[in-house]
């Protein structure tokens, strides 16, 4: 019995077929961030919240606003900084693509469950799933459980990233 492939053209590879979804996820990643965060944190600074939050005597201070705000804000500039380094590995396919792109992949969903249980931290009387909360973890879960599986067997995935 011959081999699985005639030919070395008749690999599958390249940016071609499901690696396409992955190439538009990757793509608007970091614009779908900035655009969540982008007005509600400068509505945060602009209406005067963040000091309502983080100033003591407040109604609404807590010692811990302060490091949970500074650290949703880092953390999501991070996601950005990240998601652009992933689509240069994605379009110069690098090797090292799939390792850094499930890492990201894992990596967003913790923070968006750890984030969420902070903030119960800080807001005890707060569901820890709210309806945008529940939306994010859900996307995100589904995408994970997708993505992963789809980096760690895909024959174009082996083929493509080799550089």
């Amino acid at each position: 019995m011959g081999t699985l492939f005639n030919s070395e053209e008749d690999r599958v590879s390249g940016i071609g077929g499901w690696l396409i979804l992955v190439a538009i996820g990757i793509v608007f990643s970091p614009i779908r961030i900035a655009g969540q965060i982008i007005p509600v944190y400068t509505e945060v600074f602009k209406s005067g919240v963040w000091s309502a939050l983080t100033t003591p005597g407040s109604p609404n201070y807590h010692p811990l606003w302060a490091p949970l705000l500074l650290g949703e804000i880092g953390t999501n500039l991070l996601l950005i900084a990240l998601w652009i380094f992933i689509a240069v590995l994605f379009f110069n396919k690098k090797k090292s693509f799939p390792k850094w792109y499930i890492g990201a992949m894992a990596f967003s969903l913790g923070f968006v469950v750890i984030n969420a249980f902070s903030i119960k931290i800080v807001m005890p009387d707060a569901p820890v799933f709210d309806v945008e909360t529940a939306t994010e973890i859900g996307r995100t879960v589904i995408a994970t459980a997708i993505w992963i599986p789809y980096m760690l067997v895909s024959e174009r995935v082996a083929n493509t990233f080799v550089e």
